[in-house]
């Protein structure tokens, strides 16, 4: 397998079996992934959020795009979560990272979570920030692919509650506006929700119902992140996935958040991060 790194401005793209993959890449230390989720960097911002660069003041964070996100070459049409798995493979064999830490958020987390508890001598410590991948009997991940059409065409107010702690939240309304936004974030947007359609539209959607018995192979010290007005992903998916991996510890919840407690609460969810980083 060869590969080469390419750059232009802050994306990076690395080609591997003849597809590229493109990244962002800061700081300097012991590795760390970074796995993205809906409202997040790749899946609507172009670059890192201030929650990364906190993260890339004590680790050489590395962000990869999903398939047919941001750059990166998309897979063959209908693949499902264990294809997401091996390209990200193909990712960590390109890069040359053996063993490494593994953050992901909603749907990245998901695959993070895949990821570790099939490789979990790779994966040194364990991240997860509002993770969907669980089927919890009567808690069911909300349906995010319904509220991506707008209300009479133009109104994403309940795709913004989805995702934020309310759908008039500041950020919310940067990253989500009524109407038509910029061009490049709208695109990462569809893209993102293209990926997410392609491993878990399957009712109740974006879970796999094997995941949650084979948690107690990731035994590698963890941390599980909820925003406490997350109304994507139900608070008992957070309990689910803490109560699996034998290394989280309780659930952490994220005061005044949503799903994406990781833009919301840059600071504190650092944090958590920066200390699971440190044992």
């Amino acid at each position: 397998m060869t590969s080469a790194v390419l750059e232009k401005t802050n994306l990076k793209m690395v080609e591997t079996n003849g597809r590229s993959i493109s990244y962002l890449e800061k700081g300097t230390g012991a590795p760390t992934v970074y796995l993205h989720g809906f409202a997040d960097v790749h899946g609507v911002a172009g670059d890192f959020l201030p929650f990364h660069d906190k993260l890339a003041s004590a680790t050489r964070l590395i962000a990869p795009a999903h398939p047919g996100c941001s750059g990166t070459a998309d897979l063959s049409e209908g693949y499902g979560p264990d294809d997401a798995v091996f390209h990200y493979l193909e990712f960590f064999d390109a890069m040359g990272l053996k063993e490494f830490n593994l953050i992901g958020q909603s749907a990245g987390g998901w695959i993070a979570a895949e990821i570790a508890v099939r490789y979990p001598e790779r994966v040194k410590k364990l991240g997860l920030i509002g993770a969907t991948g669980l089927f919890v009997s009567g808690e069911h991940i909300a349906d995010i692919f319904m509220h991506t059409q707008p209300e009479r065409g133009i109104d994403y107010a309940t795709l913004r509650e989805m995702l934020f702690s309310s759908a008039d939240a500041p950020l919310a309304r940067r990253y989500y506006p009524n109407g038509r936004g910029d061009l490049d974030e709208e695109t990462r947007r569809y893209e993102m929700i293209r990926f997410a359609s392609f491993v878990g539209f399957k009712p109740p959607y974006l879970y796999n119902r094997s995941l949650v018995s084979r948690l107690h192979r990731a035994k590698m010290p963890a941390a599980v992140v909820w925003g406490e007005h997350d109304r994507f992903v139900p608070r008992a998916h957070g309990e689910a996935y803490a109560a699996g991996l034998s290394g989280a510890g309780k659930l952490k919840v994220i005061a005044g958040a949503g799903n994406a407690a990781q833009m919301e609460a840059p600071d504190a969810v650092a944090d958590i991060m920066l200390d699971l980083l440190k044992k």
